[in-house]
């Protein structure tokens, strides 16, 4: 029986019981072996071993179970493809996981065969202590640092992968100790699509608003950076989103959950990677939000690459929500040392706002009433670094936000 894991991860991701059938495609790896040795990474000025990597008894003959110490940040069991000729005819692969039942979640990395540049990631949970089977399609297998999209053709092609690796790269953020077996990674033929068509056409905010009117409560998901997460210093006292809260319930009486996955330093592909993390507190939220820009124009992501990864934004979100939620997106915010130069993501922003028909809150626009940036410093727009927020800007995000949400132009 195929049970689709809706609280966990709603990408295109399906869990198979234990008594699911063998691979259709050719076994990468049979894990019969110690295939997947453990790498180091730097604890202070030490090296220390991410953990350990062990022969178990597994679905399909012998596994292999990672043990992962704490802090692993950057430790990798590390292994190595033989043969990807045959993966760009492939639709992704599949894995079977027999997880330690934490709410803690397994990570996986590929690279290039030449460029280590070129890294793509993956999440998926481990709080089964069953053997569950896990489907990738090559669209979930996402770029770490700036990198085309996971595509045979016209973009970062399969075959190119040399090293799969298991463990969580320095973005994550979060490195409990935890303990994962893996069975029989194999290639998937084909992948049958799940959740919404992609391209097909969705309201913008128009569910949001009716619930709006009817004070019904709404669960709100913020996907971020530091601009938006709550634990960077500059948002200590204040952070636009608890301001948004306030705000609704004020304006429309209504209460507002907010679940706030946003990690300061990051970029919006990586934010893509760890998705389904926020899935099991809201699986099917009534809002996302995505505001990201300075951390990617800095990792030299520009605007043809923004706006696909803006696209694919939208697009999972809609598939990990099953449709249900409805997305605002939030135009990259001005600094006073980068008050013009990151005019192309803004745009970017705002091409795929109406392209994939999603809500629009042009941030930037709203900063720039303020004349310039030595009058918005003046205003107060931003803290003493001239880039994160200071309260005013905190506010003006937030009216910027609440107009969006009533459809005010």
């Amino acid at each position: 029986m195929v049970v689709c894991c809706r609280t966990l991860s709603l990408l295109a991701v399906t869990l198979l019981g234990a008594g699911a059938d063998a691979p259709a495609g050719r076994v990468i790896f049979d894990m019969d072996t110690v295939t997947h040795p453990p790498g180091e990474f730097a604890a202070g000025d030490r090296k220390v071993k991410a953990g350990t990597a062990e022969l178990a008894e597994g679905k399909f003959g012998k596994a292999l179970r990672f043990t992962f110490v704490e802090g692993a940040r950057g430790g990798f069991m590390m292994g190595r493809v033989r043969d990807a000729s045959d993966w760009d005819a492939a639709g992704g692969f599949s894995f079977w996981v027999k997880g330690d039942g934490s709410s803690s979640w397994g990570g996986i990395e590929l690279i290039d065969r030449d460029d280590f540049s070129l890294r793509y990631g993956y999440c998926f949970p481990i709080d089964s202590t069953e053997w569950r089977k896990v489907i990738v399609p090559w669209r979930d297998v996402i770029p770490e640092l700036p990198g085309p999209l996971v595509e045979a053709r016209g973009g970062m092609p399969p075959h190119r992968f040399r090293y799969f690796s298991f463990g969580k790269w320095y973005y994550w953020r979060d490195y409990p100790a935890a303990s994962y077996a893996i069975d029989q990674v194999a290639l998937e033929p084909t992948i049958a699509p799940d959740g919404p068509p992609e391209d097909a056409a969705a309201p913008d905010l128009s569910r949001l608003r009716e619930k709006l009117r009817h004070r019904q409560p709404i669960t709100v998901v913020t996907m971020g950076d530091s601009l938006t997460d709550e634990h960077h210093w500059s948002n200590r006292h204040v952070v636009w989103h608890r301001l948004l809260a306030e705000a609704v319930k004020q304006r429309y009486g209504a209460e507002v959950k907010v679940v706030n996955s946003a990690i300061g330093g990051t970029t919006l592909s990586q934010n893509l990677v760890l998705m389904p993390r926020w899935s099991k507190e809201a699986t099917a939220p009534d809002l996302v939000t995505v505001w990201f820009g300075g951390n990617d124009w800095d990792s030299g992501v520009r605007g043809p690459r923004f706006r696909e990864y803006l696209r694919l934004a939208v697009d999972r979100i809609r598939r990990q929500t099953q449709g249900r939620a409805d997305v605002l997106l939030m135009t990259t915010c001005p600094s006073h040392g980068r008050w013009d130069a990151n005019g192309e993501l803004e745009q970017a922003v705002r091409d795929v706002a109406g392209e994939k028909h999603t809500g629009l809150a042009d941030v930037a626009a709203a900063f720039r009433k303020a004349g310039g940036p030595d009058a918005a410093l003046a205003t107060g727009l931003w803290a003493d670094d001239k880039v994160h927020l200071g309260a005013k800007g905190h506010a003006l995000t937030r009216d910027t936000v609440m107009a969006a949400l009533a459809g005010e132009h």
